[in-house]
């Protein structure tokens, strides 16, 4: 059983949120009672999740943003404030993953492409969100890492150069901003059953049963998981935790 919070009044921002752990955190949200917007390159996924959530009885905004576009990132989140009138919790989620490929054969474009998305789509965001969050002098904020931030594995240097980006960017801000009364933390989720890893499977850049048996659990892990990992970080629960590098991986880097 999931533990329950009350968002009621409180305004939630979720990037890479129309499908995966991004739309599970979205909808975790909703369900608790926060206003949430939806942010995501693909207008009609995101539309239709939205949709979802508000013919549910949810208060729920979509919102189209590259995050590797500063200026777009900027836009969605004054949106989101102008529409509910604050911003009290954000999830930094979108991301990719790349094939495999030898360190001395990676291209500059594949590296500035997986940097651009995922970590500095998370700065952008991060530093948007902290605009509004510094004048309310409250706020969480949740970015994800990967547990490829904590480790590496062969073939995925750009990749994993990334996720331990994002981490010494969470950690940074973290200090930078505990004193102001606004908590930012991440997460490293481990490989988890969603679209993305799909598709990874069925082109053969990931095998579903190695990395099955890599997480201690013998699983994969499922989007709600990394849902309910964010909320509690974002809630009062979580109120003495600042600048933590939370493994939500089965056990994986613990072995």
């Amino acid at each position: 059983m999931n533990p329950t919070y009350d968002f009621a009044s409180q305004v939630a921002f979720v990037t890479g949120a129309s499908s995966g752990m991004g739309l599970a955190a979205a909808r975790a949200f909703a369900q608790s009672g926060a206003a949430v917007a939806l942010a995501d390159i693909n207008e009609a996924a995101v539309t239709a999740a939205a949709k979802q959530l508000t013919d549910e009885g949810h208060q729920a905004l979509a919102l189209v943003c590259d995050v590797t576009d500063e200026g777009q990132v900027a836009a969605t989140v004054d949106h989101t404030v102008a529409t509910f009138g604050r911003l009290d919790m954000a999830y930094n989620n979108a991301g990719i993953q790349v094939p495999p490929t030898d360190a001395a054969d990676e291209t500059a474009d594949q590296f500035d492409r997986v940097n651009a998305i995922n970590l500095r789509g998370i700065w952008a965001s991060m530093k948007h969100e902290l605009r509004h969050m510094r004048t309310q002098g409250s706020g969480a904020i949740v970015n994800c890492s990967s547990l490829g931030g904590l480790v590496g594995n062969p073939g995925r240097a750009a990749y994993h150069a990334t996720k331990h980006g994002v981490i010494g960017l969470t950690k940074s801000a973290a200090l930078e901003y505990a004193p102001r009364g606004i908590r930012i933390n991440a997460i490293c989720p481990g490989t988890i059953d969603t679209p993305m890893v799909s598709d990874m499977v069925a082109k053969g850049e990931l095998d579903r049963a190695e990395a099955e048996a890599g997480q201690a659990i013998n699983r994969l892990g499922t989007a709600d998981e990394i849902a309910q990992a964010v909320l509690w970080l974002c809630s009062p629960g979580a109120g003495f935790v600042i600048g933590v590098a939370l493994p939500v991986d089965g056990g994986y880097v613990a072995q």
